[in-house]
């Protein structure tokens, strides 16, 4: 679907829930895979499309974590197909392992896990570690897991990016901070552009295999997400529930309002408005993206220098 045409909008909203946009929806026989599914909006994602029938996979890196969330999952929606699966993006074995294992078809692919504003640190390959986890990780999951997806042949990926991403382009040149200072909020919101930015090269590239991906920013959710950046102040309309904050995945996962949509960013369960620089308003900002973060050209460069630093040694 071609960007210039008219702005995507939903029946549904800021306050919307998870469960809200779920209802009525019938996922029995499809199969959805949730990282970072043991806390924050990515349990309450799976609960989502748990309820509605599906089989979800909670890929975690803490297994117990993950067993306790998809039992209160099954207490609370009677589904039974719930997977833990052990996933940790830093680390391109686990990775490959996660995809290696994986049998059949896969309908809904949801990248959420991720990490924010971490202090300093490097992954064994030299990497930056909120690079690695919130996109390279998620690049090579996709990547490993296409064969399942096309297999469906109508699959969905879903990448939960930020309005951070106003923050910082993904800058090509110093993608690990080895020149600049670091500065875990730039880092953050690089990484948040990254996830937008492989939605439109993924759809590019295969949208032919019947697989649409859409980013978006789920909003601002009072989660473990935030543990490294202190007490953020902001208007109580600003902050979400959990299940508020699960919306928008949910309703790129599994609504037919969205179906043959994709290569675009989504906020409060709409089209995101493109902004030609960041709103000082919060509210704005939460419903913005940035022009650098839709660039086809970016998307590509992106695409090939993550393919170039997963196949390095």
């Amino acid at each position: 679907m071609d960007r210039n045409e008219t702005r995507i909008t939903t029946p549904f909203g800021a306050r919307s829930t998870a469960a809200e946009v779920i209802d009525g929806i019938d996922l029995s026989g499809r199969r959805a895979v949730v990282t970072g599914a043991a806390s924050g909006i990515g349990i309450e994602t799976a609960r989502a499309l748990a309820g509605a029938g599906a089989e979800v996979t909670l890929a975690v890196r803490n297994l117990e974590a993950g067993a306790r969330v998809a039992e209160d999952i099954t207490a609370t929606t009677g589904n039974k197909r719930l997977r833990v699966a052990p996933l940790d993006l830093a680390d391109r074995v686990s990775v490959a392992a996660f995809a290696d294992v994986w049998d059949g078809p896969l309908e809904i692919l949801v990248n959420n896990a991720g990490v924010m504003a971490l202090p300093e640190g490097r992954t064994p390959e030299g990497w930056d570690r909120q690079f690695t986890v919130n996109h390279l990780g998620h690049f090579a999951l996709a990547r490993g897991l296409h064969g399942a997806l096309a297999a469906a042949g109508a699959a969905r990926i879903v990448s939960v990016s930020s309005a951070a991403h106003l923050r910082s382009p993904v800058v090509f040149d110093d993608l690990h901070f080895d020149y600049r200072p670091y500065e875990p909020m730039q880092a953050y919101g690089q990484s948040k552009t990254a996830n937008v930015l492989f939605a439109v090269g993924a759809q590019a590239r295969w949208a032919g295999d019947g697989i649409t991906v859409n980013a978006l920013s789920p909003g601002g959710i009072r989660t473990n997400l935030q543990r490294h950046v202190g007490n953020i102040t902001a208007p109580a309309m600003a902050w979400k529930t959990p299940e508020q904050g699960a919306a928008t995945s949910v309703l790129l996962a599994a609504s037919p309002l969205l179906a043959g949509v994709g290569g675009r960013y989504f906020a409060d369960c709409a089209e995101a408005v493109p902004v030609s620089r960041r709103p000082e308003d919060l509210i704005a900002m939460m419903a913005g993206v940035a022009p650098y973060a839709l660039d086809p050209e970016g998307a590509d460069r992106l695409w090939t220098t993550s393919e170039r630093l997963l196949a390095s040694d």
